[in-house]
């Protein structure tokens, strides 16, 4: 039995033993198991790391990835589930959290730039390129109403009912959304926001696309709404909405010093805009946990793992590749 078998049955045996408690005390809940398999709850230890997560399937994904090759190396890895962008940013910045794979930019700007200028946060590197990120509608709407742009909205407002639907609240998309209501931008100031889990949201569109109505929402790509609700993108002539042109890791000021084998780890890490989609349909569609999307994923792909541990070493101070494949 290889040393990568033996962990992951370690883990899979973890993982069974922990939903039968669920299912016995009946009171499980997210908050449970925010720190993953690993025994850390904070950040600023050595040969670990503590992730950030917001309810983003890719992220989720991503993180899981980390986990699991991490844990395999013998380091000490887990998630802190469940955080808004405002929290996530705010523990890195006090160390509480180690790093961050979903710093969407330019869109969270605001929420992350004042740390990283002043070296709270650091950028590790860009993770996915060539993405997406702002109010939307779907290209039946777009075709039959003209909507191409935010500018065209206003002109429409009574059969989009004035609302924009958001995702999370406190979300720095929604906190940008909302501040455009607020300066009436395109004359918009009139429309409501209305915030909602990213479930909820996408159920909603899919049930005002069946029933003809129009709607606009905050949309992202990768994602699969961009294929089945045909998704236009706003244009944004006055540039008020951040936008996202890539996905960075960043980590808490520090975190290389302190784990420089994970922080090159973390430095390798990339992925395509094609792979994070599948990791969405994957889950949203098939219905695939997300543990077992990113092990799947880690089994199909050994190049590619292969290169996310160039010149990293294990927590015994082996080259992590060999280790890995032993």
């Amino acid at each position: 039995m290889t040393h990568r078998t033996t962990i992951r049955g370690a883990r899979l045996a973890v993982v069974l033993t922990l939903g039968l408690s669920a299912v016995l005390t009946g009171c499980a809940s997210d908050s449970e198991s925010d720190d993953g398999f690993a025994s850390s709850s904070s950040g600023g230890g050595t040969d670990s790391v503590v992730f950030a997560e917001q309810p983003w399937v890719d992220l989720q994904v991503e993180n899981e990835i980390a986990v699991q090759i991490l844990e395999e190396l013998g380091y000490d890895a887990s998630i802190k589930k469940n955080l808004s962008v405002e929290n996530a940013a705010s523990a890195l910045g006090t160390g509480d959290i180690d790093a961050y794979l979903g710093n969407w930019w330019p869109s969270q700007e605001p929420t992350f730039g004042e740390l990283i200028d002043g070296g709270d946060v650091d950028v590790v590197s860009t993770m996915v390129t060539g993405t997406e990120y702002a109010p939307a509608v779907p290209g039946d709407v777009a075709k039959e109403l003209g909507v191409t742009s935010l500018a065209d909205l206003d002109e429409h407002a009574d059969a989009f009912g004035r609302k924009i639907y958001g995702i999370e609240a406190g979300s720095p998309g929604n906190e940008t959304i909302q501040a455009a209501i607020d300066a009436d931008a395109y004359g918009l100031g009139d429309w409501e926001l209305v915030a909602s889990g990213t479930p909820a949201m996408l159920a909603q569109v899919e049930k005002s696309t069946k029933a003809g109505d129009p709607i606009v929402f905050l949309a992202w790509s990768p994602h699969w709404m961009t294929v089945q609700f045909d998704t236009v993108f706003l244009e944004d002539p006055d540039e008020v909405w951040g936008g996202a042109g890539e996905i960075r890791t960043v980590t808490r000021a520090g975190f290389a010093d302190d784990n420089p084998e994970i922080n090159e780890f973390l430095g390798n890490l990339t992925f395509t805009t094609d792979q994070a989609g599948e990791f969405y349909y994957a889950h949203d569609k098939d219905g695939q946990d997300l543990a077992d999307i990113a092990s799947e994923w880690i089994d199909a792909n050994p190049d590619v793992v292969a290169s996310f541990l160039d010149g990293v070493d294990d927590a015994d101070g082996e080259p992590a590749a060999e280790a890995f494949a032993s």
